[in-house]
C-alpha cells in the first residue's frame, strides 16, 4: 500500500472541499469530484478524464480489483486514512472512494429524425435535476439542454444522475432565445409541461417527428413567455385534490409519453 495521508491539509484534499464546496472553484479549475464505487466506475468505463483517485485504506483492501482492469495511467492514485475519507465524505456512510475529475467538452446534441429532447429551464432541486437525467438516460432521450437551471457539475446533481451525467448528450445554453433558435432550426416541435385544464391531455398527444418538452420550475413551473413560444402546451391530469407532480416524477411520465410514439 502506498504512503497513507491523514492530513487535511495535504493540497489535493484541499482541493477536493474545494471543488466539492464551491461552484466558482469548480468553474475555476474545470474539475468537480465524485463520491461511491458505483459513479467512479461509470466514469472510468465511459472514459471520463480522472486526475485524482482518492480511497481509504479500508476501500484500498476491499475494491482495488474493481479498478485493476481500467486504465488510470494518467490518474493520481492516493490512499488515505479512514478518518480522512469520513472528513471529506458528504454521505453519512461513506465507501470510501472519491475522484476529482475534469468537466468533459460538450458534446452538442445531433437532432435526428423522431428525436426525443427535454428543456429544463429554471429547474433549481439538484435532486430533481439529477434524476430526470437518470430517468432521460433511461428511456432513450436523445438530449437534453439545461437552461437557467442548477448547476449540472455539483454533487448533488451528479450522485442523483447515479452516472448518467457520463452517457447523456446534456448542453448548456442560459439564453432561452438561443434555446428556441437551436430547436426551431432542427425543425423539433416544443411542448410546453404546464399545469392547466385548458392544455392537452399528455396521454392523448402524439409525438411524431423530432419532440422537445419544456419542464419549468419546481415551484413556480415555466414563465408564460416561454410555454407560450411553443407550439403547444400539455399537461398530466390529476385526479382527487393533488394539482400537481414533483418535477422529477412530471417529467418520467411526459418522458415515457414521449416514447410511446416513437416505439420505445
Amino acid at each position: 500500500m502506498e504512503n497513507i495521508i491523514t492530513s487535511k491539509e495535504n493540497p489535493v484534499i484541499r482541493l477536493y472541499q474545494k471543488l466539492s464546496s464551491s461552484k466558482k472553484e469548480r468553474f475555476q479549475y474545470g474539475l468537480f469530484v465524485l463520491e461511491g464505487l458505483r459513479i467512479v466506475k461509470d466514469a472510468v468505463s465511459e472514459n471520463a478524464e480522472i486526475t485524482h483517485l482518492l480511497i481509504t485504506e479500508q476501500a484500498y483492501r476491499k475494491f482495488r480489483t474493481d479498478f485493476f482492469q481500467a486504465d488510470l495511467r494518467n490518474t493520481k492514485i492516493i490512499v488515505i486514512s479512514n478518518e480522512l475519507g469520513n472528513r471529506i465524505s458528504s454521505t453519512d456512510k461513506t465507501q470510501g472512494i472519491f475522484a476529482i475529475c475534469s468537466v468533459p467538452a460538450e458534446k452538442g446534441i445531433k437532432f435526428r429524425e423522431n428525436g426525443r429532447y427535454l428543456v429544463l429551464h429554471g429547474l433549481q432541486d439538484p435532486g430533481n435535476a439529477g434524476m430526470i437525467i437518470r430517468t432521460a438516460d433511461a428511456l432513450g432521450i436523445d438530449g437534453i439542454i439545461m437552461s437557467g437551471s442548477c448547476e449540472l457539475y455539483s454533487p448533488k446533481v451528479v450522485r442523483a444522475t447515479m452516472g448518467s451525467v457520463f452517457r447523456m448528450n446534456i448542453v448548456i445554453e442560459n439564453d432561452i432565445d438561443s434555446v428556441f433558435k437551436i430547436l426551431e432550426s432542427n425543425n423539433v416541435m416544443t411542448s410546453a409541461a404546464v399545469i392547466d385544464a385548458d392544455a392537452e391531455n399528455i396521454m392523448k398527444c402524439e409525438f411524431s417527428g423530432s419532440q422537445a418538452v419544456f419542464i419549468g420550475n419546481e415551484g413556480n413551473g415555466l414563465p408564460h413567455d416561454v410555454s407560450a413560444r411553443c407550439s403547444r402546451r400539455v399537461t398530466i391530469p390529476m385526479k382527487g385534490s393533488i394539482n400537481s407532480l414533483n418535477a422529477a416524477m412530471a417529467a418520467g411520465i411526459l418522458m415515457w409519453e414521449m416514447g410511446r410514439d416513437n416505439g420505445r
